[in-house]
């Protein structure tokens, strides 16, 4: 048995040393945000130190003594199902000397060992062993020898988060109404779970908000993914639906697609009121993939009616759905961004398969999960790009530092835009910059606050 113990870093840094409410206004934001190496390091205390920020998905650790390693902000942590099958978020940082303990990026281990002096310790973080221990005239039974461990872990459906702040409201509370297209993202697959598959790693050039300020953004679409929207849509003739994201094509402001923002940063974008809703109709406006033709035939040949439901397993979700700071569910895409520094960032895509433990696929989960793997080589390959040019393009552009003004205003003021529910749920078209706009008030809220920022290291029981 074992409890834990709170390890809370004094406070010696000032509150902030900027003026946020100058850099933060309602039409636009100060540059600096994206430039200035201070800010930046604020943000990894105020911003990924204060809230739920996403780890890591359950499928990846499955078993007991499973680990993958990941990142809360700019700490290296390994995320593991320990020998008892507990959760846990280790500091991936040996206490000796402050070495990486463990190297691999995924993998199954009841310890870890430090590559620089062995010292090994526990999964459950507890110090193991220390190489010629009479060389030390302290108590190793101390906890703090013991791996520095992320306080507050949970996991919402799979998806898992942590937070340093022992003052966060639940993981639950946090999320909010974005729970609901979390929900119907999920409920969709059979036994609404997915598993993550292999992944697309990209990195760039640019801030870490570049890639959150376009998350929700539908007005860029018809211009930076022109390539992808071509491709698509290259056999399309006659009476066929066109592909993909055509809906974008024709004034957007006026069409179906909406946003809505939930509070604490978090937004959805709904593309789903374009598609019909009947059994195939999904898969009728998915993009042409190589050898996509053939699955659909043999499933067609075997499933019959049935085929139309299965097929749309395979295609992309039409939404966006954005957690704050760092998760983003892209049609069948899980998204995960990890800031490197005030002007690099890594930004990785998971594929999802389908898991279909009550056989709802009549035995062709294997073959949906192949079309799957095939849609789902689409985005990242051929319209990610398009966007990390632009965040590089706009990395590049703000260090004019003369100019020094981002602007949000796309549909400030206009009468009609924007309505508000009695929960405070924002709605706008797909166009519209409001999502931005909140955001910012909720991160102008984090940044000149204090969190009360903790650690735990696990203690043995007496």
């Amino acid at each position: 048995m074992t409890q834990h113990e709170a390890a809370r870093r004094p406070n010696r840094l000032p509150t902030t040393q900027y003026d946020y409410d100058e850099l933060i206004h309602e039409d636009r934001v100060h540059q600096s945000l994206y430039t200035d190496p201070g800010l930046f390091r604020e943000e990894m205390r105020k911003v990924f130190g204060a809230v739920w920020v996403y780890l890591a998905h359950e499928s990846q650790i499955p078993k007991n003594n499973d680990f993958v390693t990941s990142k809360l902000g700019l700490r290296p942590i390994i995320v593991v199902r320990d020998n008892a099958g507990t959760i846990r978020a280790l500091y991936n940082r040996c206490t000796h000397r402050g070495a990486t303990i463990c190297r691999q990026p995924s993998g199954s281990a009841r310890s870890f060992s430090c590559p620089y002096h062995g010292w090994s310790y526990f999964n459950t973080g507890q110090l193991s062993g220390v190489p010629w221990p009479e060389g030390y005239g302290c108590d190793f039974s101390d906890p703090k020898y013991n791996l520095a461990q992320v306080p507050r872990v949970a996991s919402y459906r799979g998806f898992i988060f942590g937070t340093l702040n022992p003052d966060a409201p639940s993981l639950e509370n946090y999320l909010g109404p974005v729970r609901r297209p979390l929900d119907e993202w999920l409920d969709r697959h059979p036994g609404g779970k997915v598993a993550f598959c292999d992944a697309n790693r990209l990195k760039f050039r640019g801030n870490w908000k570049l890639l959150y300020d376009n998350s929700c953004d539908g007005y860029h679409v018809i211009f930076s993914h022109r390539s992808l929207l071509a491709m698509e849509n290259r056999l399309v003739a006659g009476n066929t639906p066109e592909k993909g994201m055509a809906f974008y094509k024709n004034s957007p402001d006026d069409g179906p697609v909406y946003l809505k923002y939930f509070g604490n940063g978090h937004h959805f974008k709904d593309k789903r009121a374009t598609v019909e809703k009947r059994p195939g109709a999904l898969w009728e406006i998915e993009g042409p993939h190589p050898g996509m033709e053939r699955y659909e035939a043999a499933l067609r040949a075997r499933l019959g009616e049935n085929a139309d439901a299965v097929l749309d397993l395979a295609s992309s979700e039409p939404v966006n759905i954005n957690v704050f700071p760092n998760l983003h569910i892209l049609g069948n895409h899980v998204q995960v961004s990890q800031p490197l520094s005030v002007s690099e960032t890594d930004t990785t895509w998971w594929g999802t398969a389908v898991v279909d433990e009550k056989d709802a696929l009549y035995g062709e989960v294997d073959a949906v999960n192949a079309l799957r793997m095939r849609t789902q080589e689409s985005f990242p390959n051929f319209g990610e790009v398009d966007d990390l040019m632009n965040f590089e393009g706009i990395q590049a552009g703000l260090a004019a530092e003369e100019d020094e003004w981002v602007y949000m205003h796309r549909g400030l003021d206009v009468p009609g835009r924007i309505t508000t529910d009695a929960d405070g749920v924002i709605t706008g078209p797909s166009t519209d910059e409001v999502f931005l706009r909140e955001t910012y008030k909720y991160y102008r809220q984090l940044m000149t606050a204090e969190p009360d920022i903790a650690i735990t290291r696990e203690v043995a029981h007496e």
